[in-house]
């Protein structure tokens, strides 16, 4: 007998989405910040055994669309209700369980398996007695669990169907938990991909995240939100691999911005970059990066297709 099926995962911004994916893969595919917003595509990760094949698939946060591109962000998410066996469905400790409504009644209707993890229940420790250690700690845990249990008992009222599952995905707390609840949910079915195969993304999309990944962590503000990356060359060898890629703005203060005085903002992301391109890739990278202006890319339908925001 083998397994095989589809496990998306949804939610809403800023939940933990992403690192939960890494954990569960086992590698570091997506983008994980404390930006929200920061996972644009639809992200596979397949995890192979001999008897079994889990298609993970990460997905941006839901919202209101403002723009094109955050429709296309939100479509990828809806396309991930569509095609799954199990769904997880990602909240945290401090989610006002009844934010974006509209998705969740969408949750609702489903008839397949949904796991709801509450994540980051290690932010529920919050110890203010200053009586002795043992009874502040006992305390402390007495308040988590009663936290932890309202939280639980509104989900439930909101999703009576779901299976609810406390985790903390930065912890590895409940993961191999969850694990085997999957492994149990997933349906008889032959592998969807190849068993070497770890994700449906080429090279060159993880180029592009990474490069993205340290715009988020070293600007502010608007700026990497206003930020994509095309890779225009990826040459492999044996011993290295040569990359040209353009990190396209709206306007020409962003990319001001985004090279900095003398250029040392850019090379400060390049190099920082190519480091985590090394170990990725697990061979010496040659990283050249430049800057265009791109005026309202994330606006353009045209622009979005050519970036590969299409979720059909």
């Amino acid at each position: 007998m083998h397994k095989a099926g589809f496990v998306n995962i949804v939610g809403n911004p800023n939940v933990g989405k992403s690192t939960l994916m890494n954990q569960l893969v086992g590698e570091r595919i997506s983008i994980a910040t404390f930006k929200a917003q920061t996972t644009r595509h639809r992200i596979m990760g397949i995890v192979n055994t001999d008897d079994m094949q889990i298609v993970f698939s990460d997905t941006p946060g839901v919202l209101k669309p403002n723009y094109k591109l955050q429709e296309s962000m939100l479509a990828f998410s809806e396309s991930a209700l569509q095609d799954a066996d199990v769904l997880l469905y990602v909240t945290d400790v401090v989610e006002n369980p009844e934010k974006n409504m509209d998705f969740l009644e969408k949750v609702q209707k489903m008839q397949i398996p949904v796991l709801l993890l509450i994540n980051k229940i290690d932010e529920l420790a919050s110890g203010t007695s200053k009586t002795s250690e043992t009874s502040k700690t006992s305390q402390t845990s007495q308040s988590s669990q009663s936290r932890l249990g309202d939280i639980v008992e509104k989900w439930h009222a909101l999703l009576p169907n779901a299976e609810i599952l406390p985790i903390s995905a930065k912890n590895k707390f409940g993961i191999d938990m969850l694990l085997k609840r999957i492994q149990e949910l997933l349906p008889e079915s032959p592998a969807y991909f190849d068993k070497d195969q770890l994700t449906d993304k080429p090279a060159r999309f993880f180029v592009s995240e990474i490069i993205r990944e340290k715009i988020l962590l070293y600007y502010d503000k608007e700026i990497p939100y206003s930020v994509e990356v095309r890779v225009e060359r990826f040459k492999e060898t044996d011993r290295h691999i040569h990359i040209n890629a353009v990190i396209y703005v709206e306007r020409d203060s962003q990319k001001g911005i985004i090279i900095g005085h003398q250029g040392i903002a850019l090379k400060k992301v390049s190099t920082e970059a190519r480091k985590a391109l090394e170990k990725f890739f697990d061979k010496p990278i040659f990283l050249e990066t430049f800057v265009k202006v791109d005026k309202d890319w994330r606006s353009s339908q045209r622009e979005l297709d050519a970036f590969g925001y299409n979720p059909d």
